[in-house]
């Protein structure tokens, strides 16, 4: 599945999009909340994508019913805790877990600045206690507003010593243009924090486009929008602005009619610097070693390139150049 002498990373996972299904029935139970079912099997169709859907509107139900069990610290605590066991379990040697504060706050009226410190504290146990190196991202929210992303990357400015690398500005892309969220991506990298952006996900290569010149994107998540604009990727190339890629996320909300019409291919063959990722893996119902079977098998990709692929989102992570080599040395025969 994966190579051996390689290190494994996943770059792109939303930790609130990621509640095992057990732990919403336990959490529901303990705080007497309403499901739609009380057997796992039952509750899958309502928590996860079970066949492909028109957009992300269709899916909101199935997101609402992770945020209506984060309804204290403990739970934010734990479903972060359990995000890094599942990566441990996957055979991931290095994970990025991304949150929304404000989202996780939202239902049971959180504090955000709370529920961020509820997250690092899983990151600090986990750092003693799981062979698993990590790293935390605080996602700005566009559809949100401008004035509560400023909330938002106060709490990510709070948290940099507590594990939290980087802001992603992520949400309906409509609701919140790119000119919008300038100001917070300078203030960001004046802090020191690494820049990720989702971009192309459901609008076309001049998103991504502004996210690289405007805003100053390290990364892009999905980038689907740039696969038929040359002159973007081409940008994305001349800057080695990496893709976080994944694509059963992409297949099942209909960015990519199927695997076969993905474009990570055809980027590999353009030397772009993506990665494969998982998303929203919770919800998908999938994890890192099936994207890696589809990759293989749905996809047709060969060893080289998936050892490339494992290469780029080494080199893609945003770690020090001492944590990078550190993570290549623990892969090395001792």
């Amino acid at each position: 599945m994966y190579h051996p002498d390689i290190p494994v990373v996943d770059l792109h996972r939303h930790l609130d999009g990621s509640v095992r299904l057990e732990t919403l029935l336990d959490l529901a139970r303990q705080h007497g909340l309403e499901m739609p079912a009380w057997d796992v099997e039952d509750l899958r169709p309502h928590a996860q994508v079970m066949t492909t859907v028109i957009d992300l509107k269709n899916c909101l139900p199935k997101f609402a019913l992770m945020q209506k069990v984060m309804v204290d610290y403990d739970a934010c605590r734990r479903i972060a805790w359990e995000n890094l066991e599942d990566a441990v379990r996957e055979g991931i040697d290095y994970i990025e877990l991304r949150f929304n504060p404000g989202f996780m706050a939202e239902v049971h009226k959180l504090d955000p600045m709370g529920v961020t410190a509820a997250v690092c504290e899983a990151w600090e146990e986990a750092r003693d206690h799981l062979p698993v190196k990590a790293k935390l991202i605080v996602i700005l929210s566009r559809h949100y507003g401008p004035e509560a992303c400023q909330v938002e990357l106060d709490v990510a400015i709070a948290h940099r010593d507590r594990g939290v690398v980087g802001i992603d500005l992520a949400g309906v892309e409509e609701m919140g243009p790119g000119h919008l969220f300038i100001d917070h991506c300078r203030r960001a990298q004046e802090a020191g924090l690494r820049l990720t952006i989702h971009a192309g996900e459901w609008s076309g290569p001049e998103s991504v486009r502004q996210a690289v010149l405007e805003l100053g994107a390290e990364r892009i998540g999905h980038a689907i929008g740039a696969k038929d604009a040359p002159s973007v990727m081409d940008l994305l190339a001349e800057r080695s602005v990496a893709i976080e890629s994944y694509p059963t996320s992409n297949v099942q909300f209909s960015m990519v009619p199927s695997y076969q019409a993905h474009p990570l291919p055809m980027w590999l063959d353009r030397g772009l610097l993506v990665t494969v990722n998982t998303d929203d893996p919770g919800i998908s119902g999938i994890d890192l070693p099936h994207e890696y079977r589809v990759l293989r098998e749905e996809m047709g990709l060969g060893e080289d390139e998936m050892r490339q692929l494992q290469r780029n989102g080494v080199e893609a992570a945003f770690l020090t150049d001492e944590e990078r080599a550190g993570l290549w040395q623990a892969k090395r025969p001792q």
